[in-house]
């Protein structure tokens, strides 16, 4: 039994997105009913991918799911639950025979998106359509910034179902993860409370605390855009605790106005958005693990260029 065998991610956009209709808000929770309508074994339900880790129908349940939410038809409501949305609803209403990629071309996030894609704006947005790769390595290349740009969505959704505690002290284990502090626990901290004056962390640079990196930590939606007054307030902070370094994170995006007064003040602070937030994540090693690895080979020339 291959996957071939198995119905298309494309084949259940439909399915999937009336079983979020009706109630079905986990990948898990779809899985018995699309075993029904495709009249799939428990044998072929089972079959894993490759890498022994997820069952294929899951996985190309995900996608379908994924899809769909960048087409604006269901939206996450907490980790891993979706829920459809008025777009999926009046989708829905005209009784469409199929959904597939070239219905999804009709909504203008699905475009917004594809084009970001094409145009490779963004670190995390480079995805390449792997059937229009013309080698093997292309195919390789263009499958990895697909799954990596799908990490980095995946990501920010685990990242925004945190609480303002936890996020605070995600930050400190990243600026740690990336050599900060030496990377040692001890030498940073998360202190954002009720009162904080703006602070919601700090990472010792030396053990006597002569230099230090001051965090403001905002975990908001991504449509929650962090303008000047807020940078304003933090810069304030630092210069109550006559700091010269700062970092501003945000699950969301700055605005220009914020961005060109954090170049004129004369504290360095740096801005990190959602995006970028993510890419360091991944970079760094926090909340991702290695799922696996792929070694290619080719020939050693210099192994057979003998006289």
């Amino acid at each position: 039994m291959s996957g071939a065998d198995l119905p298309k991610f494309e084949d259940l956009m439909l399915p999937v997105l009336e079983l979020i209709q009706a109630g079905s808000q986990t990948v898990s929770d779809c899985l018995p009913a699309l075993q029904a309508r495709f009249g799939l074994t428990d044998e072929q339900m089972e079959e894993l991918l490759p890498s022994g880790k997820q069952t294929t129908m899951s996985n190309r349940t995900h996608w379908a799911r994924n899809y769909m939410k960048h087409a604006g038809l269901v939206e996450a409501v907490s980790r891993g639950r979706y829920r459809i949305t008025p777009l999926g609803e009046q989708l829905l209403a005209q009784r469409c025979a199929r959904i597939d990629k070239s219905v999804l071309e009709r909504f203008p996030l699905y475009q917004a998106w594809r084009s970001q894609q094409q145009d490779g704006a963004g670190e995390a947005a480079a995805v390449v359509e792997p059937l229009n790769a013309a080698t093997p390595e292309e195919h390789i290349e263009a499958a990895y910034a697909q799954l990596d740009a799908a990490l980095t969505e995946d990501l920010l959704d685990q990242v925004l179902t945190l609480s303002p505690a936890r996020f605070e002290q995600l930050i400190v284990e990243l600026l740690l993860a990336m050599g900060y502090g030496d990377g040692r626990a001890e030498m940073g901290q998360a202190i954002g409370r009720s009162g904080d004056g703006g602070i919601d962390g700090v990472v010792n640079e030396d053990k006597l605390g002569l230099d230090a990196v001051y965090i403001q930590a905002k975990r908001y939606a991504l449509d929650n855009v962090v303008g000047r007054p807020a940078l304003q307030a933090f810069i304030g902070s630092m210069t109550g605790e006559s700091a010269t370094k700062g970092v501003f994170v945000t699950t969301s995006s700055f605005s220009r106005e914020a961005r060109d007064y954090v170049r004129r003040v004369q504290q360095r602070v740096v801005l990190i958005d959602g995006a970028r937030l993510a890419r360091l994540m991944i970079d760094h090693g926090v909340g991702v693990r290695i799922d696996r690895t792929y070694v290619l080979r080719s020939i050693d020339a210099n192994f057979f260029d003998v006289d």
